[in-house]
């Protein structure tokens, strides 16, 4: 049950943050910038949730690794937000901490899962 494990609550989180926070890009935006963070923020939380049905460690770290990779995605998406003054520096910041926050629990999760 993906939904007990604080890795997944904490990217959905930060994938509601996402969908928020895009809603007040610039329309020009809604097939480019917006889309592709919203769905690469969702991918976060999806393929931990994925991963964490799988049946070997092997596939759940797998799991992890592209959850991780997706969150890098979101972190540089947010970088030209900021200096296409999309968000404001405070707003960075604060998604800058959401993100640090997930992939340090994603980090942990790998290592718990290795370490079995």
């Amino acid at each position: 049950m993906h939904e007990k494990l604080i890795v997944w609550q904490e990217s959905h989180k930060l994938c509601v943050w996402v969908y928020q926070l895009t809603g007040k890009f610039p329309d020009r935006e809604r097939f480019g910038l917006i889309t592709q963070m919203q769905r690469a923020s969702f991918s976060v939380s999806a393929n931990i949730a994925e991963g964490n049905r799988r049946r070997t460690t092997r596939d759940k770290i797998r799991f992890l690794n592209i959850s991780a990779a997706s969150l890098e995605e979101v972190h540089s998406g947010f970088f030209l937000a900021k200096d296409l003054q999309y968000i404001s520096l405070e707003e960075f910041h604060k998604t800058d901490i959401f993100i640090n926050r997930v992939s340090y629990l994603l980090m942990r999760f790998t290592i718990a899962l290795k370490n079995v």
